[in-house]
């Protein structure tokens, strides 16, 4: 880990699994913290590490306040160096249900969109700053048990990349960070079985080393990186016939 720092951030999907592993990783480093998410409750634990450099406040992300109260928090912080974007939902979701799909689409694409623009905004006009977020290993190809899901993460891969080659052109001090996990064992998997599940704790730990080295893509872990290489090689007229 870095040496302490007066630095602050925001960590957005702090109430639970990799969100609150980085916001303790970054508590013990120093950092001057905001956390928001919509259970409030959650974030109380959080505050009381360190009451003095924590500040909370209730978003959500899918709300027309969203974007008022993520300035608020930054008002309340005094200032944002490091955005860390955590927020999202996915199902499995075979049977192709209307409501689970745009639930997945509005919290993982449009929210998203409003948010990273947010912070994007505030970034160019304070004359630099960083984003981490949140994708997946998902957004590789598209994956038939999690339609949605994996449509939205090859979005959010694809406009970070895009504002990242925005923010050069413009020789903006902007730093991005795309974290791709794969399977974490956190609440949005309650319930399932995955494969090579990972603690959440293990991934925070490698997700604070690729933030401090400013990396711009990282797949967690070593074994993820090499199964998406390997599907990334598979044509097309192949991966469609593939059973998930």
């Amino acid at each position: 880990m870095k040496e302490k720092t007066s630095k602050r951030c925001i960590i957005i999907g702090a109430s639970s699994g990799i969100g609150y592993e980085v916001a303790k990783l970054l508590l013990q480093d120093g950092w001057y913290i905001g956390v928001a998410a919509r259970r409030m409750e959650r974030l109380e634990s959080l505050r009381s590490m360190a009451p003095e450099r924590v500040f909370a406040r209730k978003i959500d992300v899918c709300s027309d306040t969203a974007t008022a109260d993520f300035n608020a928090l930054i008002t309340a912080l005094g200032g944002v160096d490091l955005l860390f974007y955590a927020a999202g939902i996915g199902w499995q979701n075979k049977n192709l249900e209307e409501e689970k799909e745009l639930r997945t689409m509005e919290t993982n694409a449009l929210a998203f969109t409003k948010m990273i623009g947010t912070a994007f905004r505030y970034f160019e006009k304070k004359g630099g700053g960083h984003i981490a977020h949140i994708s997946s290993i998902a957004g590789t190809k598209g994956l038939a048990p999690a339609p949605a899901y994996s449509a939205s993460k090859a979005l959010q891969n694809t406009y970070i990349q895009a504002l990242e080659q925005l923010a050069n052109s413009r020789k903006l001090n902007i730093h991005f960070t795309d974290i791709r996990p794969g399977f974490v064992d956190t609440e949005l998997l309650s319930g399932t079985h995955f494969p090579l599940l990972m603690n959440p704790k293990e991934v925070a730990k490698k997700i604070i080393k690729a933030i401090y080295s400013q990396k711009h893509i990282i797949v967690i872990d070593w074994k993820w990186r090499i199964i998406t290489a390997a599907w990334r090689m598979i044509p097309n007229v192949l991966w469609r016939r593939i059973k998930l």
